[in-house]
């Protein structure tokens, strides 16, 4: 299934769009002439982001863990007369450590913005797609979807809705002219992972080098998966043979495993 086409009033829509991942979408379909809408709490970044473009990037500063923000989008894009066609829910974000430590307010704004977001935007986005009979989804999970993740249990379980929610999408969209696919990335170097609490050197420990697949080709093959009408798309051999071991072993035989290797119990 193909891409919406580009024009001059066909817009992408990528959150969290400021850095990492998000910003190598943003060029993307920049580069293949759509309307870019840039979304993320950092205007200045947006901003450079939107210079480097050129005149079809839009920068909408917002931050998603806000509903009124996430509320307001739909009508920020209409009000650029612009359809909008493409939607990449990137934007998201990761605790670390035990739940039985945690802090409940940053483990909320966790969900708001990697779950409440996904749907809220879906569900704002998704009737005039519809309505137009084309459109397209990409919906940002993880590998971390596929099994429990012990030291970041909101974030797996987080990413696992996003895939099961994703999965669902697809059965209702069927012959509406609108596509949706999940990006289940490993481990990208983009500073994720600082911003959770892991140090470099922690997660080069834990996740072997080969796991790791730069931020520009996790994009594109997100965005080609997306033309091509895939349910699931998985960058990386060794990250799809991971996700295949996920899917057929049992949860508690992984656990020992998965609790040994993570930095946050590591540190206990």
């Amino acid at each position: 299934m193909a891409l919406p086409p580009p024009g001059t009033d066909s817009a992408a829509i990528v959150t969290g769009a400021s850095s990492g991942i998000g910003e190598e979408f943003a060029k993307i379909f920049a580069a293949r002439g759509y309307q870019v809408i840039l979304v993320a709490r950092s205007a200045d970044k947006l901003e450079d982001l939107a210079a480097r473009l050129g005149s079809q990037a839009h920068p909408l500063p917002a931050d998603l863990s806000h509903r009124s923000d996430r509320a307001g989008l739909l009508d920020r894009v209409a009000a650029l007369g612009l359809s909008p066609d493409i939607l990449v829910n990137n934007a998201g974000l990761s605790t670390l450590g035990l739940v039985a430590e945690s802090v409940p307010e940053k483990e909320l704004n966790l969900v708001e913005v990697d779950v409440a977001a996904v749907v809220d935007l879906c569900s704002r986005f998704l009737p005039g797609m519809v309505e137009r009979h084309r459109g397209a989804i990409l919906n940002v999970a993880s590998v971390a979807a596929f099994g429990p993740l012990p030291g970041q249990a909101a974030y797996g379980a987080a990413k696992a809705f996003v895939l099961s929610y994703t999965h669902s999408l697809r059965g209702e969209l069927k012959g509406t002219g609108v596509t949706v696919t999940a990006l289940c990335p490993g481990p990208v170097d983009t500073g994720f992972g600082e911003a959770a609490g892991f140090t470099k050197e922690e997660a080069d420990s834990a996740l072997p080098r080969v796991m790791w697949v730069p931020a520009e080709q996790v994009a594109k093959g997100g965005v080609d998966g997306l033309a091509a009408g895939k349910a699931v798309v998985i960058p990386g051999r060794v990250n799809r043979v991971a996700a295949g071991i996920f899917r057929v072993a049992p949860p508690e035989l992984m656990l020992p495993f998965l609790a040994r290797n993570h930095p946050a119990l590591k540190r206990k």
